[in-house]
């Protein structure tokens, strides 16, 4: 069964200037080779700005540079970006392939204390999709507080969280990772920023990576510009689930 190698780019982010904040990613991924996920935060080319569908830049600019940091790491690149859509605006989190392949998820669970659902139209579809013989559930910040969207049916492995998730809370950051790795029975990786917003939000980063037992195998040091890897086990999650099959027991639920 494949490991899969993660690596979190945890970074500050330049406010409201694409071209600025793909040049600091640039650097950030030169060189990087041998992994299987590259994981940038949530609104990686703004920073999380009511404004920035509006002001930011096309859908097609930004896949087409992860697309050309996918082939260059061969790897999966994924993050949200605010953009202007056929829907309206949206924050999209998006996962380009090395071969093109773009999936995509917009966020559900759209932030109300700074008036996200005045600005962005919430998604409505929950996205499982493979890659390298993983199944990965993609969602964005928020999403991370209402644990029936992210429900384990026995259709994922991995958890992938990215964020703009402000210092003050970070204990329930922390907290909410750990809980959703262990009633998931699943892998959960968090890529959170560092640094301070145009609106003087600060952020400490604590981006993470956590095993089914909520074990983290994968972490920074707090407010640090860094890069976080982790390898990732199929075999051994597949062997926890059959020896502690809670997931057996789960409730039925609907989601409408």
């Amino acid at each position: 069964m494949p490991n899969l190698k993660v690596t979190l780019l945890q970074q500050p982010l330049v406010w409201m200037d694409g071209p600025a904040n793909l040049r600091h990613f640039d650097r950030q991924l030169e060189g990087i080779q041998g992994r299987d996920v590259i994981v940038l935060p949530e609104m990686f080319t703004t920073g999380f700005a009511m404004e920035a569908a509006t002001q930011s830049l096309p859908e097609e600019d930004v896949v087409a540079w992860m697309h050309e940091k996918a082939k260059q790491a061969d790897a999966l690149i994924a993050g949200s970006a605010a953009l202007q859509t056929e829907r309206g605006p949206v924050n999209r989190f998006l996962l380009v392939e090395p071969e093109g392949k773009v999936h995509r998820y917009d966020k559900r669970h759209l932030f109300r204390m700074a008036d996200e659902h005045h600005h962005y139209e919430a998604g409505n579809e929950r996205v499982v999709f493979g890659w390298r013989g993983w199944r990965i559930l993609p969602l964005v910040c928020y999403d991370l507080r209402f644990p029936v969207w992210s429900r384990n049916r026995d259709d994922y492995d991995l958890a992938l969280y990215v964020a703009n998730w402000p210092a003050p809370r970070s204990l329930h950051w922390q907290a909410l990772l750990t809980a959703r790795a262990i009633e998931n029975q699943a892998y959960v990786v968090g890529c959170n920023r560092v640094g301070t917003d145009g609106n003087g939000h600060h952020y400490r980063g604590d981006s993470r990576v956590i095993n089914p037992q909520g074990d983290i195998i994968g972490t920074a040091e707090a407010h640090q510009a860094t890069r976080i890897d982790a390898e990732l086990s199929l075999a051994a999650l597949k062997e926890y689930r059959e020896k502690f099959p809670a997931w057996q027991d789960a409730d039925a639920f609907t989601l409408d």
